[in-house]
């Protein structure tokens, strides 16, 4: 049976309702010559429908806080850092606050060099064979790494290109064993919650193949983190805070270089996403509000009983389509 107030949603609509029947209950007139008393039976039946439709209009509450908070969990790639309130005192925006654009910069002649046709199909044949070697790696060796080789792949990625050359992104590398394992802490312990709670069952069925799980021996062990951050505004010299435009996208480019440069000076690493990490780790490394954590990398040698998932990459036709 549909209720004769099935219509009734929102709270204005019942506050409303509730008034109506207010006035018929007590025989109030709402026109010069109408009273709309109500006998007791009548009034009995009132009540009881706008009891069922506060009960019913909790209810509806109830499931959409519940639909929202299951929305939440279903959807647990959308990182909490991207909400990052650990802000204790925010700063009202205002247009004041940011700064107006550079100068021209001067433009140089591109200096370019072309190779032959047989040349370039040579170089970009042994470029695409050292990166199809690139694997993900969770077990790293602790064996040292050149520092120097670190800064070099560091540079390499800071090649990247970025919205408006603005350079969004911060490369935190971390060698001490202590801040390591603090690391190593803060995201077992948020990954656990991850793997129990918010991941869902397809997620974590889907990485059941790759014998992952939220222990993270390599943090420990790799010889160098490498925790990049995107900065989602910059500051000028004079204090006034700048754009950066596509940061996000911008930081990504980065990080693919970096992959690629690490894989070129023979070292391993696997790509890390700590979620709902960020806050803590940006706190620990003593970073500014306006970084956030985009990936961490764990760098160093593949340990000698290292083993990685026998996967294969799709071929060309299933990943490139030709216009």
């Amino acid at each position: 049976m549909v209720s004769p107030f099935h219509h009734v949603k929102t709270q204005k609509e019942i506050i409303h309702l509730q008034i109506r029947t207010n006035t018929l209950l007590t025989g109030n007139q709402i026109g010069p010559h109408h009273d709309l008393r109500l006998p007791s039976f009548k009034a009995a039946v009132v009540c009881i429908l706008i009891a069922w439709i506060f009960k019913n209009a909790d209810g509806n509450m109830e499931r959409r806080k519940g639909e929202t908070r299951a929305r939440a969990q279903a959807r647990p790639w959308v990182d909490e850092d991207l909400k990052d309130s650990s802000d204790l005192h925010p700063v009202e925006e205002d247009a004041d606050d940011w700064q107006d654009s550079e100068e021209n910069v001067e433009h140089i002649p591109f200096s370019h060099t072309r190779y032959p046709e047989k040349e370039m199909v040579k170089r970009s044949q042994e470029f695409y064979e050292l990166l199809n070697k690139r694997r993900s790696v969770r077990f790293i060796s602790n064996e040292q790494v050149p520092m120097e080789v670190i800064d070099n792949v560091i540079k390499a990625a800071g090649t990247a290109p970025s919205g408006a050359h603005t350079e969004p992104w911060t490369f935190v590398v971390v060698k001490d064993p202590d801040v390591k394992h603090k690391i190593r802490q803060i995201i077992e312990e948020e990954e656990e919650i991850n793997y129990l709670k918010r991941m869902g069952r397809q997620w974590v069925t889907d990485l059941k193949k790759l014998r992952t799980n939220w222990i993270k021996e390599y943090l420990d062990t790799a010889p160098v983190l490498i925790l990049i951050f995107k900065q989602v505004h910059g500051f000028a010299a004079n204090g006034k805070r700048k754009v950066h435009y596509y940061n996000e996208i911008s930081v990504s480019i980065a990080c693919g270089l970096l992959l690629a440069a690490l894989q070129n000076a023979g070292l391993v690493t696997v790509t890390t996403t700590p979620l709902n990490c960020g806050p803590r780790l940006r706190e620990l490394l003593d970073r500014p509000t306006n970084e956030k954590l985009l990936m961490l990398l764990p760098v160093g040698y593949p340990s000698k009983e290292a083993t990685v998932p026998d996967l294969t990459r799709k071929p060309l036709d299933q990943i490139m389509v030709t216009v």
